[in-house]
């Protein structure tokens, strides 16, 4: 029989003593939560309805996967720099090639957050967000990167702490015999509907539950931070409150990254969970407002360009419609991408270039007079 507790009497775990240090070790979470805070639960009607006005309003915008990649770019880039790296938005569009050697690992660390968010939604399809899910996008993430030799999708066979020593450390995990019974702990709590388990708990606290869990059981040697953000927007596709993956918490996160911090370690330290709930909401509202209003900016621009812009070309409207829904897919070409995508010679994708100089849309970014890049900058700025 599943245990059933009220979010007021969270218990968030107990320091256990282990050689020279104290770890924490977690409660368990698959159980059935009543909420009866009427703070939480205007929230979270609140969250809800934008939550839902983001999803409804993405169905209406024409060609949505252009600006899909867009989303996926901006969330690898914040959630990496969350983590250390110094990748700008506008540096994950560019190709690697063109990218400072020196920049090159953290790029490729953007670049795999990539993939490992792409792969993982695709095997949404046949695989539930499970352990073995978990552990295939982490082995995505650490690919040739500087975690490479930190057991990529595999959980860590050792102790790992916060901080700059265990001696020293803000916070310290589990240790790693804890690891497979609180995971498949978790898994469970996911998947309670599947599995037929009797926890009926609203969507949105569960994934901030699920999220605090994660961080707090730190199962991996590196990327924690990662998956746990990535672990959101798979939880809101997987149980269809997004059709597309459009709503990421990583630039919340990392605005207000002190409170988030603070509020994970509130309810290790105090038992407040119901202050991370409050939190978390508070993003999932202002994120899906600010996404709805790129959205629309998007709209916009697009009608700007295609009625005002275009029109100027005359004969060449039709290349130029192919190069714009080139840029909205990849904002940052040069001269051999953009013949590439229209399927035209060198010379003709120069010469539409210089149209789309004159035109504002496209701007030269390296200053040289070869191996230009130019961006769709207007467009970029939206993000």
């Amino acid at each position: 029989m599943i245990q059933t507790e009220d979010i007021k009497d969270f218990k968030a775990g107990n320091l256990t003593q282990q050689y020279k240090y104290k770890s924490f070790l977690p409660n368990k979470i698959s159980l059935q939560w009543i909420i009866n805070s009427p703070q939480l639960l205007s929230k979270l009607g609140e969250a809800d309805r934008y939550l839902g006005r983001l999803d409804s309003f993405s169905e209406l915008i024409p060609d949505i996967d252009f600006f899909i990649f867009m989303h996926v770019t901006k969330e690898a880039s914040v959630s990496s720099k969350i983590e250390g790296t110094q990748t700008s938005f506008e540096e994950a569009l560019i190709k690697e090639e063109d990218i400072h050697p020196k920049k090159r690992d953290d790029w490729q660390e953007v670049q795999n957050y990539i993939s490992a968010l792409n792969q993982a939604i695709k095997n949404l399809d046949k695989l539930p967000i499970s352990n073995r899910l978990i552990k295939k996008v982490h082995h995505i993430l650490l690919q040739g990167v500087r975690g490479k030799h930190k057991l990529p999708g595999e959980y860590r066979s050792s102790q790992n702490w916060i901080g700059k020593s265990l001696k020293k450390a803000i916070y310290i995990p589990p240790t790693h015999q804890e690891i497979p019974n609180l995971m498949q702990d978790l898994e469970q709590f996911i998947n309670a509907e599947v599995l037929e388990i009797p926890i009926a708990v609203p969507h949105l606290i569960k994934i901030a539950l699920v999220h605090y869990q994660f961080e707090t059981i730190h199962p991996f040697l590196d990327g924690n931070g990662r998956i746990g953000r990535l672990l959101i927007t798979l939880y809101l596709i997987d149980k269809n409150l997004l059709k597309r993956p459009t709503l990421y918490l990583s630039d919340y996160f990392e605005r207000n990254r002190r409170d988030y911090y603070d509020n994970l370690m509130l309810v290790r330290e105090k038992n407040d969970l119901e202050k991370w709930l409050l939190f978390f909401l508070d993003g999932v509202i202002e994120t899906a407002k600010k996404s709805i209003q790129s959205f629309n900016d998007i709209l916009a621009l697009r009608e700007k360009i295609e009625l005002n812009s275009l029109i100027k070309l005359g004969r060449k409207q039709k290349d130029g419609k192919k190069l714009i829904d080139a840029l909205y897919k990849n904002p940052v070409m040069d001269a051999k991408a953009i013949a590439k995508a229209l399927n035209v010679h060198i010379a003709t994708a120069n010469r539409l270039i210089k149209d789309f100089e004159k035109l504002d849309i496209l701007k030269e970014l390296t200053g040289y007079k070869r191996n230009r890049i130019y961006a769709f900058e207007e467009y970029i700025g939206i993000f």
